[in-house]
């Protein structure tokens, strides 16, 4: 498991985060419902040649949870660049998934934030995004937030699963559920949920062109969050139509394929 020993404070909430190894700058960027706990078992295999940064979003994971709490895309680019100035950074390597890879978008753009690299994957970055799932969640949210632990439980785990290819084992179960669980973690699962707004992306997706930077893109071909044609249509627009097409990996990559992350982030290095 990654060390979060480290807490910020950004706008009154906590944020949990850490770092290892030693060289240039990393910084990890997880989605939803996950954690920087994703990068377990690729984080330290990268720290042999950057310094990694990680930690978890607002109402994610270690970081605070709490009632009323705003935990949507639109603040956690303030929290990246945040970050960045508490880190010390100018132009590190970022790599991104999910909402991470949303959050790096929004900061790009909303907040003027540069990166030598960005290596991102699976990413909620075009329209449209979303579920039914989602959907009913925004409607009903103190109803599933009060349900009996045994039936969020349940929910939680067929949820998880649905985003690998490939069977969760118990381990990566623990690791996913544990945040999300008791009487602060359920309600925070549905919170966050409930907060998805495509307008978020949307404020951006317009401006989305060539970058200043190098960029790779990476999708996994059996990812039923996202397929892979919206990752196609993302390429298209910011990587000149370039995407590494994971075979047999689902929406959790770092799941169904580590070592290609790991790969392609130590394959690219000048």
């Amino acid at each position: 498991m990654l060390d979060l020993s480290n807490t910020y404070h950004h706008d009154g909430n906590a944020v949990a985060w850490g770092q290892m190894g030693d060289g240039p700058p990393l910084v990890l960027l997880h989605g939803t419902p996950f954690s920087s706990q994703v990068w377990r078992r690729i984080a330290p295999l990268l720290a042999s040649s950057f310094t990694v940064y990680y930690f978890d979003l607002i109402g994610y994971g270690k970081s605070e949870k709490r009632d009323g709490q705003d935990v949507s895309l639109n603040v956690q680019n303030d929290l990246l660049a945040a970050l960045f100035a508490h880190w010390n950074l100018d132009k590190p390597e970022v790599l991104a998934h999910d909402f991470g890879g949303a959050t790096a978008m929004r900061a790009w753009h909303l907040n003027d934030l540069r990166y030598s690299k960005l290596t991102i994957f699976d990413a909620v970055v075009v329209r449209p995004w979303g579920s039914p799932f989602v959907a009913h969640v925004r409607e009903h949210e103190a109803a599933f937030a009060g349900m009996p632990a045994y039936m969020h439980d349940a929910l939680l785990r067929a949820y998880l699963q649905t985003a690998a290819h490939q069977p969760l084992s118990d381990e990566a179960f623990d690791v996913y559920m544990e945040p999300w669980l008791g009487d602060v973690g359920q309600p925070a699962f549905y919170r966050q949920i409930a907060q998805m707004d495509q307008a978020q992306t949307d404020e951006v997706q317009d401006q989305y062109g060539a970058m200043d930077c190098d960029v790779h893109v990476l999708w996994g071909d059996k990812d039923d969050w996202i397929p892979i044609e919206r990752g196609q249509a993302f390429a298209n627009l910011i990587a000149g139509g370039n995407i590494t097409r994971i075979e047999g990996a689902g929406h959790l990559v770092q799941e169904d394929a580590p070592e290609v992350i790991v790969a392609a982030m130590l394959d690219r290095r000048d």
